[in-house]
């Protein structure tokens, strides 16, 4: 049954706790900042809240997981999306069976009530609108308003918080006032060779050396060509694989070929061949940059003024300017 609390006259429900257990192989000092940024060094000393970016699948939310792990404080994780309301980070009203409205703590007030962790993940898939909610939480404030409840709520001094935010085109672009208040900015890479062999083997115990050893040597490929494969592929890959082998029991599928078939699958034809996508993936990034001349710097293209533009391109009918 989930664990009610009274604030101001108004009774919260609050979201449960991930009981998740997740060991950190690798980049142990990107988790050693992390700590640091939560902790408090002093009686007017505040925990930071820092933003852990990267790649997608390279384990940002598994470090934040490991690093509350070690604070052995309870977890709660936030998923943003595009979709993200201001009400759905923090409270929820919801229609009961008795009818009268209920109100449900979001994961995140539901750690600043609880003095947990909160990892809001994905952060940068969230609006500018959803972020505002949250700028009195994020400084020394530590508080959120909840409009709905018409409430609002302290953070306990436990409260610890981290946002995770990928790098990609799929995102929004986060306003200043919000980025000065999640800092610093822990930057995850792609682990060694062998960092990500740990990694597949810790979470694939049952996978064969041969079989993590390939995987491992085709990612190390990509992350050499900039391509954007990770680790959570390669898992996801070997899974596969060794569902395809056990599948047939008594005419197994040869290794090689399985694998072959699960990194189709998987990643798609065009990760059967590296070289090919990664010399595509540059003729399209540089397609999308012209060259710049010097003028570029301070003419809008369009800007008759600007040194480069021909005659005749001014809608003038090639007269001479006066």
């Amino acid at each position: 049954m989930a664990d009610t609390v009274k604030i101001q006259n108004i009774n919260l429900h609050l979201s449960q706790p991930h009981n998740l257990k997740n060991e950190w192989i690798g980049q142990t000092e990107i988790l050693t900042q992390l700590m640091a940024c939560w902790l408090v060094v002093n009686d007017q000393d505040l925990p930071l809240s820092p933003r852990i970016v990267g790649p997608p699948g390279i384990g940002k939310t598994a470090m934040a997981m490991a690093a509350a792990d070690l604070r052995e404080q309870e977890l709660y994780i936030y998923q943003c999306t595009a979709d993200t309301r201001p009400e759905d980070l923090l409270i929820t009203p919801v229609l009961a069976e008795n009818g009268k409205i209920a109100y449900h703590a979001s994961p995140l007030v539901s750690a600043m009530i609880k003095g947990g962790v909160c990892i809001l993940d994905e952060g940068n898939r969230m609006n500018e609108k959803s972020w505002a909610s949250l700028a009195p939480l994020l400084d020394h404030r530590r508080y959120v308003e909840s409009i709905v409840a018409g409430i609002s709520i302290e953070a306990h001094p436990d409260f610890r918080c981290a946002v995770t935010m990928n790098q990609d085109e799929s995102t929004f672009e986060i306003p200043d006032y919000i980025l000065s208040r999640l800092q610093p900015t822990l930057a995850l890479k792609f682990p060694s060779r062998e960092d990500e062999k740990a990694i597949l083997k810790y979470h694939l115990p049952f996978v064969e050396d041969d079989m993590l050893s390939m995987t491992v040597e085709f990612l190390q490929q990509a992350h050499e060509l900039k391509l954007d494969f990770s680790t959570r592929d390669g898992i996801n890959l070997l899974r596969y694989a060794m569902k395809r082998i056990q599948q047939s029991g008594d005419h197994p599928i040869a290794r090689d070929k399985a694998w072959a078939e699960a990194l189709e699958k998987c990643l798609g034809e065009e990760a059967l061949d590296l070289q090919e996508l990664a010399r595509r993936k540059t003729q399209t990034l540089g397609g999308q940059t012209l060259p710049m001349g010097f003028g570029d710097f301070f003419f809008d293209p369009n800007d008759p003024l600007h040194p480069d533009m021909d005659e005749g391109e001014d809608g003038d009918d090639g007269g001479e300017p006066f």
